[in-house]
């Protein structure tokens, strides 16, 4: 049984993520090796760097309004060093693509995860 007590719903969503992912490792090795094998390799340093491709992983998050990955990209652009600044300009753009949903999942979301993860680095 499960006894995590997550302080914030950004930390929850996180765990939730992991533990789920845990569980279809175990369910599928192959495929989850495969799949993380191609992931790790997507999101390492290249021409891009990685918090460039964070955001972009975000951006593509918002639009495509994927919660869970939206939370986890953000996390991953805070991690990489991403400003406030710099992910909400990522939320801008996708709104533009993803219209008033993305915009919905920026204002409220998005800005929720941020302030959750920045208590973190204080």
């Amino acid at each position: 049984m499960d006894h995590y007590q997550p302080s914030t719903s950004t930390e929850a969503a996180l765990h939730d993520y992991k533990t789920g992912l845990g569980i279809f490792s175990k369910k599928m090795p192959e495929l989850a090796r495969h799949y993380n094998q191609f992931t790790e390799e997507c999101f390492k340093e290249g021409s891009l760097s990685q918090k460039e491709k964070q955001l972009i992983a975000l951006g593509i998050s918002i639009a495509t309004q994927d919660e869970y990955c939206m939370i986890y990209h953000t996390k991953g652009c805070v991690d990489q060093g991403a400003t406030e600044e710099e992910i909400l300009e990522v939320a801008g753009v996708s709104a533009a693509f993803g219209g008033g949903a993305a915009m919905s999942q920026s204002v409220t979301l998005l800005q929720e995860s941020i302030k959750e993860l920045n208590k973190y680095k204080q």
